[in-house]
C-alpha cells in the first residue's frame, strides 16, 4: 500500500523505516549528519521549509508539512485497508 505523505509524494508503506517530528530531528547531531550525507547522494525529497515531520525510507529521507500524527492516522488507515483485503480474498477463498 501507499502512503501519500503531501507535495504530491505517495511512498510505499513497507519501505517507511521512521517518521520523526522536524523538531526532534533539528536537535539531534547524529540526525544532522545523516542528512548531510543523504544530501551529497541526492537522496532528500521535499523542502526543509514549513516541514513538520521527516519520514525515512529505505532509500530516502522526505521532508513533509504533514505531522506525525496525521501520517500516523495516514497509515493506520492504509494497515486497516489491507486487512479488509486479506479478509474479504479470505471470504472469497472459503
Amino acid at each position: 500500500m501507499f502512503i501519500h505523505i503531501g507535495d504530491d509524494h505517495l511512498i510505499r508503506s513497507r519501505n517507511i523505516i521512521a517518521i520523526i517530528e522536524f523538531d526532534v530531528m533539528i536537535s539531534s547531531t547524529m540526525m544532522k549528519q545523516m542528512l548531510t550525507v543523504y544530501e551529497k547522494n541526492n537522496q532528500l525529497v521535499g523542502s526543509m521549509e514549513n516541514a513538520k515531520s521527516l519520514i525515512i525510507t529505505t532509500d530516502k529521507i522526505y521532508f513533509s508539512q504533514l505531522t506525525v500524527l496525521t501520517l500516523k492516522k495516514r497509515s493506520s488507515i492504509v494497515s486497516m485497508l489491507s486487512q479488509t483485503k486479506e479478509y474479504v480474498d479470505e471470504l472469497k477463498i472459503k
